[in-house]
C-alpha cells in the first residue's frame, strides 16, 4: 500500500480488514488506562499486540519491549499512546522499522512527524482510536 495514495478512511479500512501485528508504544499495565483497554480489546479479536514500554517486562501476559528497535520481525502498525512531545522520537524509530502505518491515538497529533513518516512511505492516522473504529464498524 502506498502512503501517498491512501487517505485516512482507506487506512482505517485497511487496518480493520484483517488482523494485524501492532506495536503499541506506551502500552500501560494498568487496566484502567486507555492504552490497556484498547490493546486488550484488539488482542481478544485476533490482533497480535506487541507492547512497547521500557517500564515493564510484560503487559497483558505479553513480552514487553523497551523500544521499537528491539522488536523482532516486521510490524504492520505502530500505535502511539503517548504525549505529542514524545511522538517525533517514536516516529523516527518507526521509520527505521518501516511499518505500513503509524496510528496516533485520540488527542495525539504531530503534523511534522506525520510529514516525515509519509515522506518515508508510511501511512499516518492521527487523533483516532483503533478500538473505537473497530467497534463502529463491527458492532453497529
Amino acid at each position: 500500500m502506498n502512503a501517498e495514495t491512501f487517505d485516512e478512511a482507506k487506512w482505517i479500512d485497511w487496518t480493520l480488514e484483517q488482523t494485524r501485528r501492532i506495536a503499541v508504544v506506551g502500552l500501560s499495565s494498568r487496566e484502567d488506562r486507555d492504552s490497556y483497554r484498547a490493546s486488550f480489546y484488539l488482542h481478544e479479536r485476533g490482533y497480535e499486540i506487541i507492547p512497547v514500554n521500557p517500564n515493564y517486562p510484560s503487559v497483558m501476559g505479553l513480552k514487553c519491549y523497551p523500544s521499537l528497535d528491539q522488536i523482532p520481525g516486521t510490524v504492520d502498525i505502530v500505535n502511539l499512546f503517548q504525549r505529542p512531545d514524545r511522538v517525533p522520537a517514536s516516529v523516527d524509530a518507526a521509520i527505521i522499522l518501516q511499518p505500513k502505518l503509524i496510528w496516533m491515538q485520540l488527542g495525539v497529533v504531530h503534523s511534522e512527524a506525520a510529514q516525515r513518516a509519509r515522506a518515508a512511505g508510511i501511512g499516518v492516522i492521527m487523533d483516532r482510536c483503533i478500538k473505537i473504529e473497530h467497534q463502529t464498524r463491527f458492532t453497529t
